[in-house]
């Protein structure tokens, strides 16, 4: 199935974020100067309607993307959306370089049948050809995803709920990774070539896609992000969860939240990042991240780039995908800007509609 997904040239869709909190649309067009925001929307996902990036209530999120399209283009039926979680397997395997397309398909099959923990027939699988091995001229290193199937129809179902079409299901950390392509303005004019972490603090995962010269290197999910602050204000201040949420980004808390819930939870986020670093470090043969970029609702979070950088020594931003877009008078300049670091993944699902790579 993911297959018939990515094969062909995408036409313009809507990238769509599932996410624990909230789900999040972008619509990107291109033209000779760049690309231009043509609309966006964020809307709350019900609580137990997701699970760690998981579907639970397929008619739930249907109804959350439906909320979603109220506020969107009409004339776009079309959208991608990601998987990710323990559903996901992503490996880089060596194959003859001279097998031909079929060849290959056939081949990674059988290597598959060893590679992947569930039976062949519940996994959705794709390929994609990197480069000729650089040890080894006569192998070729080819990325092969899987997901469950089940774990990809339910976001297809969703979609459908809505009205939309499904073209692109592609693996959350390389969208993530893609939406650097929009950031680099952003960077020194050296990004390109250096080693960038792209890290995405949600609510319940924080997601890792680590890219160096345009390809991703390395990617990790953790089990760790923005709900456990809020949390913490629920618990210290009374307040409901929906208000914490809000509370937690404008900054509208007692002047004594800086000791008693700010700092644990910025201690807690450093040593996340810290660890996530060094297993990269550990499994690429890297000694050293160049600059990260901080993604997610909870990067907007007071003060964590600052942290980083006093802690981490990395040159550390919070995204804007949007920053160096033009912007279709029809958009919302209050949602892009309050939301901005939150587009990020929705942003490299987007820009799936200017290319016909795999990632």
């Amino acid at each position: 199935m993911l297959s018939k997904l990515f094969k062909k040239q995408a036409p313009m869709m809507f990238g769509i974020d599932i996410g624990s909190h909230c789900a999040k649309a972008v619509l990107l067009s291109q033209s000779n100067t760049g690309f231009r925001v043509e609309a966006v929307a964020i809307e709350p996902v019900p609580k137990g309607a997701m699970s760690e990036r998981a579907i639970q209530d397929i008619e739930a999120i249907g109804r959350v993307i439906s909320k979603l399209k109220k506020r969107l283009p009409k004339h776009t039926q079309y959208a991608a959306v990601a998987v990710s979680g323990q559903s996901v397997i992503t490996k880089v395997i060596f194959m003859d370089v001279s097998l031909t397309d079929a060849e290959l398909e056939s081949q990674i099959a059988i290597e598959a049948d060893s590679l992947i923990p569930y039976p062949l027939d519940e996994v959705s699988l794709d390929f994609e050809k990197i480069s000729v091995n650089e040890a080894d001229p006569s192998r070729v290193n080819v990325l092969l995803s899987a997901a469950r199937t089940e774990s990809v129809q339910a976001r297809v179902n969703a979609l459908d709920d809505a009205g939309y079409k499904t073209k692109v299901v592609d693996v959350e950390s390389y969208a993530l990774g893609r939406s650097l392509d929009v950031l680099y303005g952003q960077l020194p004019s050296d990004a390109f070539d250096k080693v960038v972490a792209v890290i995405d603090i949600g609510a319940v995962i924080t997601l890792v896609s680590v890219i160096q010269s345009g390809k991703a290197i390395y990617t990790r999910d953790q089990v760790f992000g923005g709900e456990q602050y809020t949390n913490s204000i629920v618990a210290y201040y009374n307040k409901s969860f929906d208000e914490a949420e809000i509370a937690k980004t404008t900054g509208d808390l007692p002047p004594n939240y800086t000791f008693e819930v700010l700092a644990p939870f910025q201690t807690a986020l450093l040593q996340q990042v810290r660890r996530a670093v060094q297993m990269f470090m550990t499994t690429s043969g890297k000694d050293h991240v160049d600059y990260v970029v901080l993604t997610g609702g909870t990067s907007l979070v007071e003060g964590l780039d600052r942290l980083l950088v006093d802690e981490l020594g990395i040159h550390t931003i919070v995204a804007d995908p949007f920053a160096d877009m033009e912007v279709s008078p029809k958009v919302d300049r209050n949602v892009l800007q309050r939301h901005r670091a939150q587009f990020a993944i929705a942003t490299g699902l987007a820009l799936r509609s200017f290319t016909s790579c795999h990632i």
